[in-house]
């Protein structure tokens, strides 16, 4: 979120509040355990864990160490092939990625598949002929097709990532690292088309004049399994180890997870996701929620709603729960004010947390009172005030 701060400005902490201003109105619910978060222990050797929704990594270990990506490659492969092609598009099947090794939906040459058909063979059974197949489609020659995918990298900021090939076998200057894996599938995810198939447990390849049936099962394990659990994809060679990225969406929030090089990556993923969904919490504030409101002596209305002028979302640690601060600061206000005119904003604070400044506008607009209304006021709060203490008779109308 951009907001920028605004000169010569009021800060009037929400706790300490001036009789001219009510105390700012947070729906906010904070956790009722305050118990301190510890870090997961897990057996990878290079992690990540990323809020998609806040925007904020949650858990690193080793996360920018370049390392084999093995299958994780296909991520990228298929998001390009998605974005460069129709999925209808016919792709002739050539010998040299019939003959591709590893994993394998086992394809022969001559044989025609739409690009559809072979992203669900990449991305759910991670088969290395099909990713060949559809980077020679794609860009005419997979060498192409892989610079490619390299340029991509650079723009999306993953910056300790090279591609050798489309599918991740073995080979060198092949790396990536867990920070440039969650960078690639965050943005690959937010593809319509790619985010249901990296979910999909089983899927079917139909036959053709050309080619035979293919049923085709899902390698991630935790599909189905894990609560929440929507993709995305798993890897494994020797030099790269077992390796997995995963995505998981629970009450509106989404995490990514990555493990490369894992003793149990199965294991580590669940550890890393249930750290995310239990040890944090996001909030989220939506455009037109009442902050707080405003007070005025010589204004009408006397009283106005203060709300948020865009949606903001944050999340907070337990661990960070008791350093969380909150002000409202307020300009120098003239009257009168517009519907919608921006009078300052609300920050939000908290220790390992990059401050958050919410604007809030008024709700309705605010006008000068006349001196007899000014006056009819003063008698009002005067007769309250004499009322209260018992000062006017009973019967005083």
């Amino acid at each position: 979120m951009n907001c920028n701060i605004i000169s010569n400005m009021m800060i009037i902490n929400v706790k300490k509040i001036t009789t001219l201003f009510l105390t700012a109105v947070f729906l906010l619910n904070f956790f009722s355990d305050c118990s301190y978060a510890f870090d997961p222990h897990i057996t990878a050797q290079s992690a990540i864990l990323y809020d998609r929704t806040a925007d904020k990594v949650l858990f690193e270990k080793n996360a920018h160490v370049k390392r084999p990506p093995a299958s994780t490659t296909k991520v990228m492969t298929g998001i390009l092939t998605i974005e460069l092609s129709a999925p209808d598009e016919e792709v002739i099947i050539s010998r040299k990625a019939a003959s591709t090794g590893g994993a394998s939906i086992y394809l022969a040459q001559g044989e025609k598949f739409t690009i559809k058909d072979l992203i669900l063979g990449t991305m759910i059974r991670s088969g290395n002929d099909a990713a060949a197949a559809l980077a020679e489609a794609v860009g005419g020659s997979e060498k192409f097709f892989v610079e490619l995918m390299n340029k991509k990298a650079i723009i999306l900021g993953a910056r300790n990532t090279h591609f050798n090939n489309p599918h991740g076998l073995p080979a060198s200057e092949h790396y990536s690292s867990a920070y440039d894996l969650a960078i690639i599938t965050d943005y690959a995810l937010d593809n319509p088309f790619f985010a249901t198939v990296v979910k999909t447990k089983e899927a079917e390849i139909p036959e053709n004049k050309t080619t035979w049936k293919r049923y085709i099962k899902n390698t991630n394990r935790l599909l189905g399994k894990y609560p929440g659990i929507d993709g995305v994809k798993t890897g494994t060679t020797n030099t790269a180890g077992h390796c997995l990225i995963a995505s998981a969406t629970r009450e509106n929030r989404s995490l990514i997870s990555v493990v490369l090089k894992s003793g149990d990556r199965y294991e580590d993923t669940k550890k890393l996701l249930e750290y995310g969904f239990n040890q944090f919490k996001n909030f989220y504030l939506p455009k037109g929620m009442e902050i707080g409101k405003l007070y005025f002596s010589n204004a009408k209305p006397h009283q106005v709603n203060l709300v948020a002028v865009e949606d903001c979302s944050y999340t907070i640690s337990r661990n960070e729960v008791s350093t969380l601060n909150k002000q409202l600061i307020i300009n120098d206000l003239k009257i009168p004010l517009k519907k919608g005119e921006i009078v300052g904003f609300l920050k939000i604070a908290a220790d390992n947390m990059e401050s958050i400044k919410i604007p809030v506008a008024v709700q309705e607009n605010v006008e000068p009172i006349t001196l007899p209304e000014k006056i009819k006021y003063k008698i009002k709060n005067l007769m309250g005030f004499l009322l209260f203490f018992g000062k006017l008779p009973a019967d005083y109308k």
